[in-house]
């Protein structure tokens, strides 16, 4: 019996390679966005469309089976709870909301940005859950529609 759920079979067939790669690009930007252009927020909306790609070609049952909403909420909720901890402790180690309490390195390596890359994986962890969350719910509410269904 074949699965008619979602988009043809080169869609999915491309997808499934896509995807993962996708998410890599997205880790990618998100690491390396103090010395290149990116950082967390782009990177979490390029992980995140990882996961809506997977929506739209499967269906939401097999992209729920990758990251459940549960999961969704819990990273961003998690991104921004390690966020609000970076800050809070700038005031206990650097004196100030925010202050840089990790030292600085030299210019142009990777561990040369202080705080900043940490702050970057955290925001990338709010904004890819919370991105992916949002359009969950907008196609369990028929906002968003899935691949290969029409809207009513």
């Amino acid at each position: 019996m074949k699965d008619n759920k979602g988009m043809t079979l080169i869609v999915k067939t491309v997808i499934k390679f896509l995807a993962p790669i996708v998410i890599l690009f997205g880790v990618y930007i998100i690491l390396h966005g103090h010395l290149t252009p990116g950082g967390g927020f782009p990177g979490g909306v390029v992980v995140a469309s990882a996961f809506i790609l997977l929506t739209l070609a499967y269906g939401t049952e097999v992209a729920e089976k990758k990251m459940k909403r549960s999961l969704a909420a819990l990273l961003e909720s998690t991104g921004a709870l390690f966020f609000l901890i970076l800050a809070v402790l700038g005031i206990f180690l650097g004196g100030w909301f925010f202050s840089n309490f990790l030292p600085k390195g030299e210019p142009l390596k990777l561990l040369s940005a202080g705080f900043i890359p940490l702050a970057n994986i955290a925001i990338g962890l709010k904004v890819g859950g919370g991105i992916f969350a949002v359009f969950l719910a907008l196609v369990i509410f028929r906002v968003a529609g899935e691949g290969g269904e029409e809207q009513k």
